[in-house]
């Protein structure tokens, strides 16, 4: 999925958190930011002033209008103009400064957003930084259900009519919490975590073969849904093999693997889905081996290792 934002969506983002006002070039506010855009250079989302490796979001606070105010007249009016050729994202003028008229007209000319803000230039940097980071970052969507057990994000995957959505129903009916049904939406916000998110046209939501389309919080209360969790295991529903399969070790592991979900692995578990199996407590009790297995406690090992030595003891 290619991610990207425009100046004017950034602005309404952060209009309110850092009472930002558009001073000119407000017909630049369709100049898109996309992802790749800082892959074929020096990355940088958000900084101050670089006319020499520049931001996407030049940053103008006291000491870079001092600069360019000590400047002749010439050297002043061509670095603006380089400044302007960058086509940045946005300028942003911090702690309410007085915005240059040459400055203020290069923008207006060239359609090149210019804010001002009253915040100090490290506010709005570590600000912008964030939001862009975030807004930028690689997503994907997948289909299932996320949901939170044990304050762990579990994603129940399998195959359409499997009985993911009865699953979740059963674990929101159980003390657990809802995130997203059907398309889940998974950023990879650091290089180590996934945050996985709901579509806004399916917050709330989750769909029921017979029951239709329900509404988790008008159910189940505001404790029974959650705006993201981070994932941290897949539970894979499947249909039972009709014949044995060789490699009876995973009786004693499970049936254990990995899904790569954008630049990570995420564990895996299989459960198959045979009547008379209760999969509400398969999962819990999926979700808390692998809480164990985080802690470092296999509880498979340790059988395997107790065995070895009850056979060595034998001999």
């Amino acid at each position: 999925m290619t991610t990207r934002i425009s100046a004017g969506e950034l602005f309404e983002q952060l209009r309110e958190r850092l009472d930002l006002r558009w001073l000119a070039g407000q017909d630049g506010q369709g100049r898109v930011l996309e992802a790749v855009d800082t892959v074929a250079r020096r990355p940088s989302l958000a900084g101050y002033l670089n006319a020499i490796y520049p931001n996407k979001v030049q940053i103008l606070g006291s000491e870079e209008l001092a600069w360019l105010d000590g400047l002749d007249s010439r050297l002043r009016w061509e670095t603006i103009e380089k400044i302007i050729q960058f086509r940045p994202l946005a300028l942003v003028i911090s702690k309410a400064q007085p915005c240059p008229e040459d400055l203020r007209i290069a923008a207006e000319e060239t359609d090149t957003p210019l804010w001002v803000a009253p915040r100090r230039g490290h506010e709005l940097l570590n600000h912008l930084q964030y939001h862009l980071a975030r807004k930028l970052a690689p997503k994907v969507t997948l289909h299932g259900v996320f949901v939170e057990i044990y304050s762990i994000g579990v994603l129940i995957t399998g195959e359409s009519g499997s009985g993911k959505s009865e699953l979740a129903l059963e674990l929101v009916s159980r003390g657990h919490r809802l995130v997203a049904d059907d398309a889940p939406e998974f950023t990879q916000i650091a290089p180590d975590v996934l945050d996985g998110t709901c579509p806004d046209l399916l917050q709330d939501l989750l769909e029921v073969r017979g029951l239709g389309v329900l509404n988790i919080r008008q159910m189940f209360g505001d404790t029974a849904v959650k705006k993201n969790k981070y994932l941290r295991l897949v539970v894979h529903l499947t249909k039972p093999h009709l014949e044995p399969q060789p490699g009876g070790i995973e009786r004693l592991t499970g049936d254990l693997g990995v899904r790569r979900v954008l630049d990570l692995d995420v564990p895996t578990i299989t459960i198959p889905v045979m009547p008379g199996r209760n999969l509400a407590v398969l999962t819990e009790a999926a979700t808390r081996t692998h809480i164990l297995r985080a802690k470092g406690v296999d509880p498979a090992a340790a059988f395997m290792a107790r065995h070895s030595h009850f056979l060595e003891s034998s001999a």
